[in-house]
C-alpha cells in the first residue's frame, strides 16, 4: 500500500553516487523530490534523468533537493549518467541511491516487504512498481505522492507546479484550483471567517457560489 500523505517519510541510511546519506538529515530544512526507477539503462528513465537535470535549477530556486533511486548499484548508476549526457546533454547533478539490497524500495512501499533477495537478477518488468515520486517538506512529512507506469515518462513541469501550490498553501491559508500557475487566482481556505478575510482582503473577493472564494495568489 502507498505511503500516505500527511506521513512521515520513512528514514534510512544509504549510499549514493555522491556519498553515504542519512535521509532525514541530507533533507535538512530543505524541501526534497525523491523519484525511483525500475532499473538502470531503460529508455523513459534515461530521458527523465536528463530531464531533471537540465531543471534542476528550478527546483533549487524552490529550496528543493532531488534525489533518485533505482534498485541497481552505484557503479552502474554512475555509467549510466554518461548515457544520459550523451541522451540529454546533462549528466544527473543531484545524487543517485544504489539500492541493491531493496531496503528503501520495501521501506517506501514501493516492493512488498517480503520481496526476498537482492537486485541481482532481477528485471525492470519485475521492479515495476519501483517508480514513484514522493515530495517530501521540511518537516520530512509525505506532501505528495505520484505513481506512474514504466511505459509513462513524468512531466516534470507539472511537478513543478504542484511544489508551487503546495508550497504557497503551506504558508498560507488558500487552496489552488484546476491548472493553476503561479500568480493566478486562489481559493481563501474554509478555516478563514469572512470577518478575518475582510482584513486580508480589504478589497472584497469573487464568490460565483457560496463555498467559493476568489483571491488573489498572496505574496
Amino acid at each position: 500500500m502507498t505511503l500516505q500523505i500527511g506521513a512521515t517519510a520513512p528514514d534510512f541510511e544509504a549510499d549514493t553516487t555522491e556519498g553515504h546519506i542519512h535521509f532525514h538529515d541530507w533533507i535538512g530544512n530543505n524541501w526534497a523530490l525523491l523519484f525511483s526507477h525500475p532499473k538502470d539503462f531503460t529508455p523513459v528513465c534515461t530521458t527523465e534523468l536528463g530531464a531533471l537535470a537540465r531543471l534542476k535549477p528550478e527546483f533549487d530556486k524552490r529550496g528543493v533537493k532531488l534525489i533518485g533511486l533505482s534498485v541497481d548499484p552505484v557503479s552502474q548508476h554512475k555509467l549510466w549518467g554518461e548515457d544520459i549526457k550523451d541522451v540529454g546533454g546533462v549528466a544527473p547533478n543531484y545524487p543517485m541511491i544504489g539500492d541493491t539490497d531493496l531496503k528503501v524500495s520495501k521501506l517506501y512501499n514501493m516492493l512488498p516487504a517480503d520481496t526476498q533477495g537482492t537486485s541481482e537478477g532481477r528485471t525492470a518488468a519485475t521492479n515495476a512498481t519501483v517508480r514513484n515520486v514522493f515530495v517530501i517538506g521540511p518537516d520530512k512529512k509525505i506532501k505528495l505522492v505520484l505513481v506512474y507506469p514504466m511505459s509513462t515518462g513524468r512531466n516534470f513541469q507539472e511537478i513543478l507546479r504542484a511544489i508551487d501550490s503546495l508550497q504557497l498553501t503551506a504558508k498560507h491559508s488558500v487552496s489552488t484550483p484546476s491548472d493553476w500557475q503561479q500568480g493566478e487566482d486562489v481559493f481563501l481556505g474554509g478555516s478563514v471567517s469572512d470577518d478575518e478575510a475582510k482584513k486580508l482582503y480589504p478589497n472584497g473577493w469573487k464568490s460565483p457560489k457560496p463555498y467559493i472564494r476568489i483571491v488573489p495568489q498572496p505574496r
